[in-house]
């Protein structure tokens, strides 16, 4: 397994990615990007992409904060997070970047890519495909779903795939429901799995905050990773 850390520019702002590989592999690789959750580009997501690309792509872990960004607690995630869910289009922006910097390098399949997040990820990771840009499939995992307040005129080319945990207090029913209608809109190949009792974050095993409504859950994070295997074999192969 290749890893490394590549540095790429958004404007004036310097990030760092995380790429995970199998370099015994011969010719061009599907790549999957892979968008962190509110504390930034840390080790959890950095695992994920090697778990992913175990299975024979390259895998971005993409830096939506800036090199070295990480918060430390719940107040200071808030605040890294909120000046992306205040203006969308500097989201869009970030994670183009991000797909732009993993196009670059040389392994990566153009015409395979795919893009999944975690919570705050799986908002970029949907607004990456409603930003028209040329991706195969997204995925969110215990996402924010709500559309930007302006959408964008932009048309979705991508698959799209929800992993939802039916208690997320994150995610109220009201949000849930316009999503369905915009996916209905977009009139797109789209899916919503519904994970009964789960909470947020339930892909992550350091989640256990009941009050908050992040909890892990084994069989949740179970399913979820062989759905999206199936998932990203089904649109990037």
């Amino acid at each position: 397994m290749h890893t490394e850390t590549i540095e790429y520019l958004e404007g004036d702002t310097t990030l760092e990615g995380f790429i995970a590989y199998d370099s015994s592999l011969h010719g061009k690789i599907p790549l999957v990007l892979i968008f962190h959750a509110w504390s930034g580009r840390n080790a959890f997501v950095c695992e994920k992409a090697k778990e992913i690309a175990l299975h024979g792509y390259a895998a971005f872990a993409v830096d939506m904060y800036g090199k070295g960004v990480l918060g430390k607690n719940q107040e200071e995630n808030a605040a890294l997070m909120k000046p992306f869910i205040e203006d969308r289009t500097h989201l869009t922006r970030r994670a183009i970047a991000g797909l732009s910097a993993a196009e670059g390098l040389e392994m990566v399949d153009h015409e395979r890519i795919a893009a999944m997040g975690y919570c705050f990820g799986g908002m970029c990771a949907l607004d990456l495909a409603r930003s028209g840009a040329d991706i195969k499939g997204a995925i969110s995992l215990h996402g924010l779903l709500n559309a930007p307040e302006k959408p964008g005129a932009n048309k979705i080319y991508s698959k799209i795939l929800v992993l939802h945990g039916h208690c997320d207090p994150m995610v109220p029913p009201e949000q849930m429901s316009a999503f369905k209608k915009e996916m209905e809109h977009a009139e797109i190949d789209w899916q919503l799995h519904t994970f009964g009792r789960a909470m947020h974050a339930f892909t992550n095993p350091a989640a256990n905050d009941p009050e908050a409504g992040t909890v892990y859950d084994e069989l949740s994070n179970r399913r979820s990773d062989n759905l999206v295997e199936l998932f990203l074999k089904e649109t990037i192969g």
